[in-house]
């Protein structure tokens, strides 16, 4: 077998053709001797993952609430992904999911807070034996230190926004003065000029930002204190026909805390371990004192306020402080761009912006992820790899973060292991032919802590919603987001939608049995 066609197989027809119409590229196979030469004719691939960064606060999305100029910028040099919806909506599953191609229940990390297997395989094993220096900095958040990789540097758990320890590939903990998404940057940078020229590679970038307690950088305190947020339309959602959005625990109403969420009369002298102002330098601890203190907390206090005007002042603030911790994402991006155009790097270097879910931003009332609804189940997607994606190209199917792994090897020449569940969606980023099957799978599993989220399943189409809720209570929903974006009214059982909702759990146990989720499999055999 010849190498062309050795390579036809791992790619398809289609994107052999697109990549070898590239001057000067030669495909490299993973039994190849790796040279000088072949590291530049391979992609290297920047993956930048950041936390609970909804595609609402993206103004390349249509947000009208932010900047997002340098996240933009990717989107506009290459393509921008409408549907790309996430397996498991929450950060550590999301992450084992980018590492192993799988879903939840077959990696294992269905919940945060768990260890993730390190015995098992991981994508990057793939790319280390076809000639990839692999590395992860910043944020993780899997309890672990996989395999696969050359080098890491990782937060610890959710790490610190100010300060933060970070942890290497020997297990050691240093603590880097700064903030956080600055440093995260700093270190990525400072790997680029030491890595092994002589091969290409892959570094995730993970980004703590915006993960609750949103705490900005100084420079970004107040930068959105001249603005007010128009409330979303469903602010004042009363969940009529929806059992589990009515016994959620994630509301901006009861749920966010004025003193750790928002920093009113914030306990700037706490000494726990996890305290976020422990670790300030006296500047610092100056700076959030005078903008917190001296001023969002006198103001509060001054007006008094009760009942929907407390409620509304608090999703004021919460989104003040979010779209503030966006700012240094975005910036920090830009520096990124900019070293590759400054090294050279850029035009053989796919970048990736994406986040481990959605979120919400008031949107029901509501902050956090978890659901299978839309603001949490999609998440924000683009991608720029000069030469090969066309810019501006925009991708409407449906498309699931248990893809990005084997996508990631596609676009590489790299071999998909068997064990991968996603399939490569290359071909809809190139504009090929192919068939695309349009729909993804969903399982949600943590309850009943941090939010009363019931666990869940389902199957998101190019049309519908269908999901199936058990643990205390079990039942159906079933959307037409075509009709209901928003998710308001519940379609299950009514009349004229019989055949739709037959459809739809046959599709969904298709998958159920495909992907081998017993669990799911079970509870729907029992409803028989």
């Amino acid at each position: 077998m010849t190498k062309q066609t050795i390579f036809r197989s791992l790619l398809g027809a289609t994107v052999v053709a697109l990549l070898l119409a590239i001057p000067g590229y030669t495909p490299i196979l993973p039994d190849e001797p790796q040279t000088d030469r072949s590291a530049q004719q391979r992609p290297n691939i920047i993956f930048i993952i950041s936390d609970d960064h909804t595609s609402q606060a993206i103004s390349a999305y249509g947000s009208k609430l932010a900047k997002t100029p340098n996240i933009d910028r990717i989107a506009r040099e290459g393509a921008i992904l409408y549907n790309n919806v996430v397996a498991n909506s929450i950060c550590g599953p999301s992450r084992a999911t980018l590492l192993t191609g799988q879903f939840s229940h077959r990696n294992g990390y269905k919940l945060n807070e768990k260890v993730f297997d390190i015995n098992q395989p991981v994508f990057t094993e793939e790319l280390q034996k076809n000639g990839y220096q692999t590395a992860w900095i910043g944020k993780m958040h899997l309890g672990s230190l996989p395999h696969g990789f050359d080098y890491l540097n990782i937060l610890p758990g959710h790490g610190s926004y100010y300060n933060s320890d970070f942890v290497d590939s020997n297990n050691k903990t240093t603590r880097h003065m700064g903030y956080v998404t600055d440093v995260v940057t700093g270190l990525s940078t400072d790997w680029l000029d030491r890595r092994d020229t002589s091969k290409p590679f892959f570094l995730v970038v993970g980004h703590k930002a915006t993960h609750r307690e949103w705490l900005p950088a100084t420079e970004d305190l107040g930068a959105y204190d001249n603005v007010t947020f128009p409330l979303p339309p469903t602010f004042y959602d009363n969940y009529e026909g929806r059992t589990a959005a009515q016994k959620q625990d994630m509301s901006i109403d009861k749920t966010m805390v004025l003193a750790s969420d928002l920093k009113v009369h914030a306990n700037y002298d706490a000494k726990t371990p996890n305290a976020s102002y422990n670790r300030f330098t006296p500047e610092q601890k100056k700076a959030f004192y005078d903008y917190y203190e001296n001023k969002v907390s006198k103001e509060f206090d001054e007006q008094k306020l009760s009942g929907k005007a407390l409620v509304e002042w608090k999703y004021q603030r919460y989104m003040k402080d979010y779209l503030s911790v966006a700012n240094s994402l975005d910036r920090n991006i830009g520096k990124l761009l900019d070293y590759l155009d400054k090294s050279g790097l850029a035009k053989n270097t796919v970048v990736v912006y994406t986040s481990d879910q959605g979120f919400y931003l008031g949107e029901h009332g509501w902050f956090d992820k978890r659901w299978i609804y839309e603001e949490s189940l999609k998440t924000p997607f683009v991608i720029r790899y000069p030469g090969v994606i066309k810019p501006g190209s925009q991708v409407k199917q449906v498309v699931s973060n248990v893809d990005w792994a084997p996508t990631l090897l596609s676009l590489t020449g790299t071999r998909i292991p068997d064990y991968v569940q996603g399939e490569s969606f290359l071909p809809l980023l190139t504009g090929g032919k192919n068939t695309w099957r349009n729909q993804a799978y969903y399982h949600y599993y943590e309850y009943p802590q941090p939010h009363h989220v019931s666990p869940h399943f389902g199957l998101r189409t190019a049309q519908y919603t269908l999901a199936r809720f058990y643990g205390p209570d079990d039942f159906w929903e079933l959307y037409d987001i075509r009709k209901d974006p928003k998710n308001l009214k519940n379609l299950y059982g009514q009349k004229g939608y019989e055949k739709a909702t037959a459809l739809l759990k046959k599709q969904l146990k298709e998958q159920i049995v495909r992907y081998k989720d017993d669990e799911a499999l079970k509870l729907m055999e029992a409803d028989k």
